[in-house]
């Protein structure tokens, strides 16, 4: 294989620290196969001397197949290809073996103690309510977070806006249980490794002299915490390898640091950089706006991005009225492409939704590569199928429970404490009325619920959703509880948008719930199609190449999101440049065709186009 002359000096790099800045489509894994190769066969290093951690587990893979199908003749080789997490893994086994601890690991959704269910017990008992998969996430996102940035809860509540009730005790009891029963999750283990590191000289002289060369691949993707891990091993040789992209450090949430390269020549005073600025992926055009387009971000290294590669076409930005337009530009637009070599991508999840359903509807198979959609459990769709319900029988208590303070006509507990103590056949609005000393214009009220809903009884599902959005206020109660639940008011508005969408082609209830039950089916097993396109987030896109892609639902307050925007009003720009950074990822996927939409309006909601296609459309 032919090298070009910067990954030429970059594999030449042997001793002594080294970051390596690749560009997108650059060769980096090219790059570090090659090296090991060099240092075992030119430099008399020993395979087992050499750790190469990678991001994941697919990569490391990915790595060590590559590099035996590169270099059969090192088939059997040693070398280690590691995810940190396995790495420190290991080390944690042996010194738990050392000093007879047994630890055991809590990630195992299969077992019945995982960190999942231990820290839903947790939160119930904190809040006396059940956790929602939104607010589960959420909680574990920030205490990874804590972990992976080396900082303190009280540090972390200080400066960041924490949508879980008594999180800072939630925290204390999951750490307290963990520690005192020995169980491990994977945040456990960077920690716990540098605690042993740091505290048992043995350990670390021991893991100090396994290796020789360490080698890191996707730099920007590491935290904090595995940096510190990572470079404590490495002295004081420092023969460390970094092989990295600052414009595509996108994990900010899980405590990804890329100042830790930004810092690079700083911790290392003897540090050499090394440029690889050719991308071998995309064509001339898709590279020079890209080049442009990063550069307005101030927190990286100043860098070029050029190519060798032909114009083909200009990269197209599409505007559109609605969503409804937007599925129809791209599937007519895709009748010209290669479904195998095409990607639709977005930065929410909740984008895949409306193409789930448009291309079911056109018999397109696809495959999501973020088959785990909380959509099909979200509380809205739950209290908005809970409602339907209960307008079919409204003497369910146990439903109407569920959601009698989120529309209107404002009903207090005592009176459904008292409700339930009667006649359960008849409504809970007849019930209710019969409170002592009840007003009239309270039984006026009560008499109008049940008016309403036995009329939402005799709507088809779309209706009906109106119907409990509007009249019934529910999108009131969605307005003034969002941003206690974590989320904006555009967020919800646009489920119950996405909701609407599939129940426009069902009759009743009980079709639109097989709907979405099979939407969800189509979705989970989406990855049994293949050689047609690709669904996809950026962040699970990273790492991917097509053809031929589309970025969509590119508007203001999504993309870049609300909350990054906020952060800018406050003279805090980070955010939004780690939002450029998604942005950039996702274009830089496209060899050939790269086509951004945004639209005008979701449902009843009007957008701006999102702030990076007026920087895209200036370099135009």
């Amino acid at each position: 294989m032919r090298l070009s002359d910067e990954q030429e000096k970059a594999i030449n790099h042997i001793n002594g620290p080294a970051l390596v800045l690749a560009v997108p489509g650059a060769g980096k894994t090219t790059v570090l196969i090659h090296r090991t190769n060099n240092l075992i066969e030119n430099h008399g290093v020993y395979p087992e001397r050499i750790l190469s951690i990678t991001f994941s587990k697919a990569s490391a893979i990915d790595m060590k197949n590559r590099f035996t199908n590169t270099f059969p003749d090192h088939s059997d080789s040693l070398v280690k290809f590691s995810t940190i997490h396995a790495f420190c893994y290991s080390l944690i086994k042996e010194y738990s073996f050392l000093n007879k601890i047994q630890y055991t690991l809590i990630e195992d959704t299969k077992n019945k103690l995982n960190k999942y269910n231990l820290l839903k017990q947790i939160y119930s008992e904190a809040n006396n309510e059940y956790i929602t998969e939104e607010k589960l996430d959420s909680l574990l996102n920030a205490i990874g977070y804590i972990k992976n940035m080396m900082i303190t809860p009280d540090e972390y509540v200080k400066y960041n806006k924490v949508d879980i009730s008594n999180f800072m005790d939630i925290y204390k009891k999951y750490e307290f249980f963990k520690r005192k029963n020995n169980l491990l999750d994977f945040d456990d283990m960077l920690t716990i490794s540098l605690d042993v590191l740091t505290g048992n000289k043995y350990m670390l002289h021991k893991y100090r002299n396994k290796f020789d060369y360490y080698q890191l691949d996707e730099g920007q993707d590491t935290s904090k915490i595995q940096l510190a891990i990572i470079n404590m091993l490495a002295s004081p040789k420092n023969n460390i390898f970094i092989v990295a992209d600052d414009d595509q450090s996108i994990y900010g949430f899980r405590g990804a640091y890329p100042k830790g390269l930004l810092n690079f020549t700083k911790e290392y005073k003897n540090g050499k950089l090394y440029y690889m600025e050719h991308n071998y992926r995309s064509t001339k055009n898709i590279v020079s706006i890209c080049n442009n387009f990063i550069k307005t971000n101030k927190l990286r290294y100043n860098k070029e991005i050029i190519t060798n590669n032909d114009f083909l076409e200009p990269i197209d930005i599409v505007r559109v009225k609605s969503m409804k337009d937007q599925y129809k530009f791209i599937l007519e637009d895709l009748k010209k492409h290669d479904l195998a070599n095409s990607c639709i991508l977005y930065r929410n999840n909740l984008s895949a939704i409306g193409l789930i359903e448009a291309f079911e509807r056109n018999n397109i198979e696809f495959y999501t590569r973020d088959s785990k959609l909380r959509f099909f459990s979200h509380w809205v769709l739950q209290d908005i199928i809970n409602l339907m319900k209960f307008s079919y029988d409204t003497s369910n208590m146990d439903i109407y429970e569920k959601v009698y303070y989120k529309v209107k006509g404002y009903i207090s507990k005592k009176y459904i404490n008292y409700a339930s103590t009667l006649n359960y056949s008849s409504s809970v609005f007849d019930r209710i009325m019969e409170y002592p000393g009840l007003s009239e214009y309270y039984k006026k009220t009560l008499r109008q619920l049940k008016l309403d809903f036995k009329k939402l009884s005799k709507l088809k599902p779309y209706n009906q959703i109106l119907y409990i959005e509007k009249d019934l206020e529910y999108g009131n109660y969605l307005k003034e509880n969002s941003m206690k639940f974590g989320y904006t008011y555009d967020t919800l508005l646009n489920i119950l948008f996405y909701l609407k969408s599939i129940a426009k082609y069902t009759n009743d209830l009980s079709e639109f719930i097989g709907r979405l039950k099979q939407l969800q089916y189509l979705s989970v097993n989406s990855r049994n199609n293949k050689d047609t396109i690709t669904f996809s987030t950026i962040h699970s896109a990273k790492g991917l190449e097509f053809d031929n892609v589309y970025m969509i639902d590119l508007v203001e307050g999504d993309f870049p999101s609300i909350s990054s925007l906020e952060a800018l009003d406050k003279n805090d720009f980070e955010p939004l440049e780690e939002e450029r950074r998604l942005f950039y990822v996702g274009m830089t996927r496209a060899k050939k065709h790269l086509t951004l939409i945004t639209t005008k309006q979701i449902g009843d909601q009007t957008f701006e186009p999102s702030r990076f296609l007026h920087e895209l459309q200036q370099q135009i």
